[in-house]
């Protein structure tokens, strides 16, 4: 098993989330984080005055699949994610040990 961790942009979750249910996948956990790449950030301009936005908003999706859904997975995350345009964001495979569903007590694949 992987666990994808995914930050991509907040105004592309909703596309993310269809492209991943249309290939099968179901089930992800999502964060609303903050953060800054290449990009460092940006300034802005409020009341005539200038200020730095240094954490930019973002999305944090975590999914685990089984080692055979990964490169699925991460295609259509990355296809959904793209904009072309700077801070797009990453997309991380890790793997996974164990899983466990606490309510059934099942193990490995049957627990995702």
């Amino acid at each position: 098993m992987k666990k994808i961790e995914a930050i991509i942009k907040p105004f592309k979750l909703d596309e993310v989330k269809d492209a991943l249910a249309e290939e099968g996948l179901a089930g992800m956990t999502v964060t609303e984080v903050k953060g800054f790449g290449r990009q460092k950030g940006h300034t802005e301009v409020y009341r005539g005055s200038e200020y730095t936005v240094d954490f930019l908003p973002k999305i944090k999706l975590e999914i685990v699949v089984s080692d055979d859904q990964v490169e699925t997975a991460s295609k259509a995350i990355i296809a959904s994610a793209k904009t072309g345009k700077i801070g797009d964001g990453k997309v991380f495979v890790l793997p996974v040990e164990q899983a466990t569903r606490i309510r059934t007590d099942e193990t490995g694949e049957e627990a995702v």
